[in-house]
């Protein structure tokens, strides 16, 4: 059985795409949207590139992997932390 391994603090996730973060260069992150409302997550390879999106369902908790060097962002009001996988 996997568990989740904490490795940063958990924020709240930067709805502006300006201020996109890559979370220490975290590959894995958990997302974490407590709201009533669906929200977007969006990843790009950069800040100002042209990013992948991904809903975020209400009442939801997903394992996003990325690369190091990818920044998140999103609509709404998510929660991310940097984690790992353990086994």
């Amino acid at each position: 059985m996997s568990r989740t391994l904490l490795i940063g603090d958990e924020i709240s996730l930067p709805t502006d795409a300006s201020a996109a973060t890559t979370l220490n260069g975290a590959t894995v992150v958990r997302v974490v949207n407590s709201s009533t409302s669906a929200a977007t997550l969006s990843l790009a390879d950069e800040v100002g590139a042209t990013p992948i999106t991904v809903t975020i369902l209400s009442k939801t908790v997903e394992m996003i992997e990325k690369k190091s060097y990818q920044v998140i962002f999103c609509s709404g009001s998510l929660k991310g932390s940097q984690v790992g996988f353990t086994d």
